[in-house]
């Protein structure tokens, strides 16, 4: 020990006394434990960080309809006429296509393979009439190219049902519920194509419409309101077309329904749902979702 009064490297009985060091640092076992840590964190925290994108995408997706839903509404408005959003369902070149008589021998199959990646995500806007058009005979008027919905999203294959079939949606945490009618239907003509000496063809598609006024409408009863609220719920998965051994899409006469998963399953029911309310008489939507009381 040192003696009372020395100060470290002073000398004692001959011989120096050096001050006392401990050696800083971990030791193993320190070491691993706190690697054990770090590694039980990262496998927490890596799920809710997939969950996280998956969550921003979805609200992405919700945030771009209610944008194009008001983008129809206030073209509808600014054009003075009625303005369709025509939505693609699975199979669309199945029974909902008619053809001209006697040149479906000779359609090129095209369009019907242009639309095939846009099945249950795409939509454009049209008009059915334009200024001029004689009474009864109205020309498709494409007012916005075709677009999709971000990857991951889609309408839920349930809405291109029926009109009159319902879809009930419960909100269990809010205690609220949704009847969600199918999509009406209109016949959507498309630009003849220059193989054939015919006015072209027609496909009877899905849509949502806006009259002159900015309220919703039906084909029936255009361009008066529709007096029922429109529903457009929203799913998260995949859809993917048919192809062939060579990646491209098979055309209509060949081509299967395409192969549609939601992911987490039945999203699109349950509480992991989000729906784009539009009101009839204002024709503005909003969106539903998941609500604490």
């Amino acid at each position: 020990m040192r003696a009372p009064g020395l100060q470290g490297g002073q000398f004692q009985g001959g011989a120096a006394v050096r001050p006392c060091h401990r050696a800083g640092g971990f030791t193993l076992l320190e070491l691993l434990v706190v690697i054990s840590i770090l590694g039980l964190l990262a496998g927490l925290a890596v799920p809710a960080l997939k969950n996280l994108g998956k969550s921003n995408v979805a609200v992405s997706a919700a945030r771009q309809m209610l944008d194009d839903v008001a983008r129809a509404r206030q073209l509808a408005i600014s054009e003075h006429t009625t303005v369709y959003m025509i939505f693609v369902d699975a199979s669309f070149w199945d029974t909902n296509v008619w053809f001209v008589p006697n040149a479906a021998a000779n359609l090129q199959p095209l369009a019907v393979t242009n639309l095939c990646d846009k099945q249950l995500s795409g939509y454009t806007f049209v008009s059915l009439r334009s200024v001029g058009d004689q009474p009864g005979r109205g020309s498709t008027n494409y007012l916005t190219r075709w677009q999709n919905l971000s990857d991951g999203n889609f309408v839920a294959r349930w809405k291109f049902g029926p009109r009159n079939y319902i879809t009930t949606v419960v909100d269990n945490v809010a205690g609220k519920t949704f009847n969600i009618n199918g999509f009406s239907r209109t016949s959507v003509n498309f630009i003849p194509y220059p193989a054939i000496n015919a006015p072209g063809w027609a496909m009877n598609l899905p849509y949502i419409a806006f009259n002159y006024l900015g309220q919703l409408t039906t084909e029936q009863l255009s361009p008066a309101p529709s007096a029922k609220d429109e529903y457009i719920p929203l799913a998260q998965g995949t859809v993917a077309p048919d192809m062939d051994q060579n990646k491209a899409y098979r055309v209509y006469y060949k081509a299967n329904a395409p192969s549609v998963t939601e992911i987490p399953p039945g999203n699109s029911t349950n509480s992991g749902y989000n729906i784009i309310h539009i009101d009839w008489l204002t024709g503005r939507g909003r969106q539903e979702h998941q609500q604490v009381r």
